[in-house]
């Protein structure tokens, strides 16, 4: 299997993916292992390797070095959620594969998770080993790392990445058995090297860091199956948590003092995959599609439409509705509907979203007027093609509450967007007319 030949697929910016193909069975398994991958390295691996080899028995396996990271280019920044997604997309379209099963560890299930959220209608089904939602503690989540620990653990990456040493604290953590074996962490050690540099794998602690997945679990709605190990430092509560969250998802704990799947009963986990995936599922046409939901309209409008007159008040309207539409189009959304001087607008991912609305509130000032926009993204139900749900409603309500060239945006939003190189201010906790609940919203920084 070390000889799997590796090819690159090209992105719509022009970043080159490295992937591979193993196997040719007639399930496709794309695969997120949770590290940062060189997909020629990971062969030399031993533990990584068997793993991969028992997985291609029965699927053909699809894997890829994120940006960034391995073999693939885009720099040293590493890509948040919203980029991984379409660069998977990007995998897929590459190898032909229009509706494969997924497979991701820990903070990859977490992406993957996003992808088949936002792509239902390309994912069949999804397993997700070590399942972890998020990594901050809260008093909701109280397997979570403090913000202390947090920072202690950014700090050993950055001074202890790709040596022994921190391999033997990753070893004493998680994998017990194997605490004190000098050749395996040595190996690790470099494998890790080939992956990334430390400064790519402090960027990567810290995204992951911030990145809160919780509230975008609940659009999954293909088969999901959770599997867990009783090695876990949480046991099975994090999982069981986690599995509150997506509908229908299934839970399986494995025995074994180990935790990382790489280790111990590797022949487990992918059994406890190919029963998964053996299962005769139907096809599921998705009514839900996870969604960013964008709204804009003109500050004012109607004291200026008064001071304008009715024609002159048209043409203005013509030329915002210009500037509107070419950032949608620049930024991928798709227009929803128009009324008067406001647009809503649907977004694939978050990031683009905020960045389509800083470039409306930015270009329409030329035109002598100021718009206000609010970002949100969540669960959308599809209605005879279109998007609507409370959802929506959240991001109109959130718009509402923008002040003249400002751009709101939900928490959760924020969570999603972790290294995207956004910013943002707080702008308190909010009572939204008709939707349950206080939202803590943010404003993006210029």
């Amino acid at each position: 299997m070390i000889g799997a030949e590796t090819r690159y697929a090209t992105t719509e910016d022009g970043v080159s993916l490295a992937y591979q193909v193993v196997g040719d069975a007639p399930i496709d398994l794309a695969i997120d292992l949770g590290v940062f991958g060189n997909v020629e390295i990971l062969w030399t691996f031993e533990p990584v390797a068997d793993l991969l080899e028992r997985l291609s028995t029965f699927a053909r396996v699809i894997l890829h070095d994120r940006r960034g990271t391995g073999l693939s280019g885009g720099g040293s920044l590493l890509p948040d959620l919203e980029t991984r997604s379409r660069d998977l997309l990007t995998v897929l379209n590459a190898c032909r594969s229009t509706r494969p099963a997924l497979f991701g560890s820990t903070s990859g299930g977490a992406a993957l998770a996003m992808f088949a959220a936002t792509y239902p209608d390309r994912v069949s089904s999804f397993a997700w080993f070590g399942p972890l939602a998020k990594t901050a503690w809260s008093p909701d989540y109280p397997w979570g790392e403090s913000a202390e620990e947090q920072r202690l653990f950014v700090s050993q990456v950055a001074e202890q990445w790709g040596t022994v040493e921190f391999e033997y604290g990753y070893l004493e953590a998680n994998v017990p058995t194997h605490a004190n074996d000098e050749a395996l962490a040595m190996a690790m050690a470099r494998t890790t090297r080939h992956f990334a540099s430390p400064s790519t794998a402090v960027e990567f602690a810290r995204t992951w860091n911030e990145t809160d997945v919780s509230k975008a679990l609940g659009a999954l709605h293909c088969p999901t199956l959770l599997i867990g190990r009783e090695g876990d430092p949480f046991g099975s509560e994090e999982a069981k948590h986690v599995q509150t969250l997506i509908p229908g998802a299934d839970l399986k704990i494995l025995h074994g003092a180990d935790f990382p799947m790489f280790f111990g009963d590797r022949g487990a986990v992918a059994d406890t995959v190919r029963e998964f995936l053996g299962i005769a599922q139907p096809v599921i046409v998705p009514d839900t599609i996870l969604a960013t939901v964008l709204f804009t309209d003109i500050v004012n409008s109607t004291e200026r439409q008064a001071s304008l007159g009715d024609r002159a008040w048209k043409e203005l309207l013509e030329r915002h509705h210009a500037v509107v539409r070419s950032a949608l189009e620049r930024w991928r959304g798709v227009e929803n509907d128009t009324a008067g001087d406001g647009f809503y607008a649907t977004f694939d991912g978050p990031a683009r979203a905020i960045r389509c609305a800083v470039e409306i509130t930015n270009e329409v000032i030329e035109l002598g007027i100021e718009v206000r926009a609010g970002v949100h993204t969540g669960e959308c139900e599809l209605i005879d093609g279109k998007v609507g749900g409370i959802a929506v409603s959240t991001g109109a309500r959130i718009t509402s509450l923008a002040g003249p060239s400002e751009v709101l945006i939900s928490q959760t939003v924020k969570d999603l967007v972790a290294g995207s190189g956004l910013a943002f201010e707080d702008a308190g906790h909010h009572e939204l007319k008709g939707v349950p609940d206080r939202w803590h919203l943010y404003r993006v920084k210029r």
